[in-house]
């Protein structure tokens, strides 16, 4: 099984100050030592290291490029994904609702991932197991 990793999940693991850090670094951590294969794309990615950089600095982002980064599997954007996620965005029509969450749900469906490490209520609103719970 696979579990799909959001940047709210990647941001409370790395923010010691964060709300969600105790609960969510238990869980990261018992991912990291289950047989589960973590996925997450470049979207998410960029999204994270932008948020890391501004909120964190360098170091946190050496320290999630670098130990964080290697364990997962990369699933990497094209322009059907992109184009799809852009077209559930818009048709959607909510302000709060972002295109890396609908890129990320998007792969979800086209891998058949059920759950997400994630404190973004968007995945459970469509439908997705929720991480830490």
């Amino acid at each position: 099984m696979s579990i799909f990793i959001d940047t709210s999940g990647f941001i409370a693991v790395l923010d010691m100050d964060d709300a969600s850090h105790t609960v969510a670094a238990k869980a990261w951590t018992e991912m990291l030592t289950s047989e589960e294969t973590l996925v997450s794309t470049n979207y998410v990615l960029v999204e994270t290291c932008a948020i890391v950089q501004n909120r964190l600095g360098m170091k946190a982002i050496t320290l999630f490029q670098e130990d964080i980064v290697p364990v997962l599997r990369i699933e990497w954007i094209d322009s059907v994904v992109h184009h799809a996620a852009m077209g559930i965005m818009l048709a959607a029509h909510r302000k709060k609702l972002s295109l890396v969450d609908c890129v990320s749900f998007e792969i979800m469906r086209l891998l058949g991932l059920t759950t997400a490490f994630t404190l973004d209520r968007h995945f459970k609103e469509q439908g997705f197991i929720c991480l830490p719970t």
